[in-house]
C-alpha cells in the first residue's frame, strides 16, 4: 500500500499521511457501509486517490504562483524515465535504492517501504537493535525531504550503480521468510515466494551479471530444501535428518548451471560464493558424505570477499566437521566476545552444539538457554527445547544462565546444521 503510493507521490512522507488518511477514511466509511469485499484493494485505492488529490492541489498552486511571478516560465512536470524495468516492485525497489543515500541504509528503507517488513524484522535482519533501525529510517526518510532527493525509476544507464542494494534487499526478503524471526512458522512463503520471483525478473532484465545469477543460484537451491525442514508434526528437521529424496532436483540443477556460468565469467563475489555452499550441502548424498573440505575452502574465499561476523561462524560450522568441534568452538568464543554478534540467536545455539560435541552438556545447557531468549520463532523454540532437555545437567541450578524468555533479537542465517 505505502509503496504503491510512494510510486505515485514520489515522496514518503506525503505517501506515509495518504495511508494514514486512508485508514481513517475506513474507519468513518465501513462503520457505515460495512467492511467492503476486499478490504486492502479498498484501502489502496483510498490511498491511491488521495495521493492523486494533493498532487493536483499542488500543481494546481504550482500554475497559481508562476502565472503571477513568472508568467512565461512553463510549468510542466518533469517526465518519467523510460520503464526499462518490467516489474513494478522491481521498480520500486530500484527507486529506493538511491545512490544518494548511505549503501547500509537503502535496504533498510526499501525493505520498510517496497516490501512491507516490520522496524522489528529489519532491525533482526541487519543485527541492529528495534529503535537504533527506527531511528535509521527516521533519518532516511529526512534526508530524502530534506536533499530533494528524486524518488523515480532509474534509467537503464543508472541501473548497474544501484544493483548492489537490489540484491541486498532481496536476498534479506527471501531469508526474513527462510526462517521467520518471529511467530509460529519457521518459513513464511510469503515473502520467500515474491523474492525468488524478482531474483528471476532481475536475472532476465540483467542477464550478464554474475552476482545476480548468483543469488538466484542461492535462492532457487535454498528453496529446493523447503519442504523436508519441518516435519508433519510441525518440529524442525535438522539438515542431517531431512529426506534429501523430497528435494527438488530441479532447482538444484538449475541452480547448479546458473553457478557454473558465474564461476566462468570473472572472480566470484558473494552471492556466488554463497550458492556455491549450498549446492555443494544440496549435492551431497547424505550429511556424512558432504564434502565439508571444499566448503571449508570456498568459506575462506567468502571471508575475503564479504568479511561478516555471521560468516565467520557458518565457517565454524564447517571447521567443526573438518578438524572437530574444538577448534570450531575457539572461533566461537572469539566471536562472542567481540560482541558484533550478542543478539543472534545463532551464535549461542552453534556454540551449545559443539560444547555437546566435547561433553560439556552443563555449558552446552546454558548456551542453549541463551539462544532461546533470543529467539521469537516457536518451531525454533521448541527445537531448541528438546536440545537443551537433552544436555540439561542433573545440577542445572548450578549453571542456570537467565531465565527462558522471549526476545525479538535474532538474524536471517541458519547454521548448516539447522537449515
Amino acid at each position: 500500500m505505502l509503496a504503491t503510493t510512494v510510486r505515485v507521490t514520489r515522496d514518503v512522507e506525503v505517501a506515509e499521511e495518504c495511508v494514514q488518511d486512508a485508514y481513517a477514511a475506513a474507519l468513518t466509511a465501513w462503520r457505515e457501509n460495512g467492511v467492503p469485499a476486499n478490504p486492502a484493494a479498498w484501502l489502496i485505492t483510498a490511498s491511491r486517490r488521495r495521493a492523486l488529490d494533493v498532487l493536483r492541489r499542488e500543481r494546481v498552486l504550482r500554475t497559481k504562483l508562476a502565472l503571477l511571478a513568472r508568467p512565461d516560465e512553463e510549468a510542466a512536470e518533469p517526465e518519467d524515465p523510460a520503464d526499462a524495468v518490467p516489474d513494478e516492485r522491481l521498480r520500486l525497489i530500484f527507486m529506493c535504492c538511491h545512490p544518494a543515500l548511505a549503501p547500509e541504509v537503502r535496504p533498510a528503507l526499501t525493505l520498510r517501504l517496497v516490501c512491507g517488513l516490520s522496524t522489528a524484522e529489519i532491525a533482526q535482519a541487519f543485527l541492529v537493535s528495534e529503535p537504533a533501525m527506527a531511528a535509521r529510517l527516521t533519518r532516511a526518510k529526512k534526508k530524502i525531504t530534506a536533499a530533494r532527493i528524486p524518488l523515480r525509476v532509474p534509467e537503464p544507464a543508472e541501473l548497474p550503480e544501484r544493483l548492489g542494494g537490489v540484491l541486498g534487499v532481496i536476498h534479506l526478503l527471501f531469508t526474513t521468510g527462510h526462517s521467520a524471526p518471529a511467530g509460529r512458522d519457521l518459513i513464511r512463503t510469503d515473502l520467500t515466494g515474491p523474492a525468488l520471483h524478482l531474483a528471476r525478473t532481475l536475472a532476465d532484465l540483467m542477464p550478464g551479471e554474475p552476482e545476480i545469477r548468483g543469488l538466484l543460484a542461492l535462492l532457487l537451491v535454498t528453496e529446493a530444501r523447503r519442504d523436508t525442514r519441518v516435519g508433519d508434526d510441525g518440529k524442525l528437521v535438522r539438515l542431517d535428518r531431512q529426506d534429501r529424496s523430497r528435494w527438488d532436483r530441479a532447482a538444484i540443477a538449475e541452480a547448479d548451471g546458473l553457478i557454473v556460468g558465474a564461476l566462468r565469467a570473472r572472480r566470484p563475489g558473494r552471492y556466488v560464493l554463497e550458492a556455491a555452499i549450498a549446492a555443494l550441502h544440496a549435492q551431497a548424498p547424505s550429511f556424512e558424505e558432504t564434502d565439508w573440505p571444499q566448503i571449508l575452502t570456498l568459506y575462506d574465499a567468502l571471508s575475503r570477499v564479504w568479511p561478516s561476523p555471521v560468516v565467520t561462524l557458518n565457517r565454524a560450522v564447517a571447521l567443526a566437521e573438518v578438524h572437530g568441534p574444538e577448534p570450531a568452538l575457539a572461533e566461537v568464543e572469539r566471536l562472542e566476545l567481540g560482541g558484533r554478534l550478542s543478539g543472534y540467536r545463532y551464535l549461542p545455539a552453534v556454540q551449545a552444539d559443539l560444547l555437546r560435541r566435547l561433553g560439556r552438556n552443563a555449558e552446552a545447557a546454558h548456551a542453549y538457554r541463551q539462544a532461546l531468549d533470543l529467539t521469537g520463532n516457536e518451531t525454533e523454540r521448541a527445537y531448541l527445547t528438546e536440545r537443551l532437555a537433552e544436555a540439561e545437567p542433573p545440577d542445572a541450578e548450578a549453571v542456570a544462565g537467565p531465565p527462558l524468555g522471549h526476545s525479538s533479537c535474532g538474524t536471517v542465517r541458519l547454521t548448516s546444521r539447522l537449515r
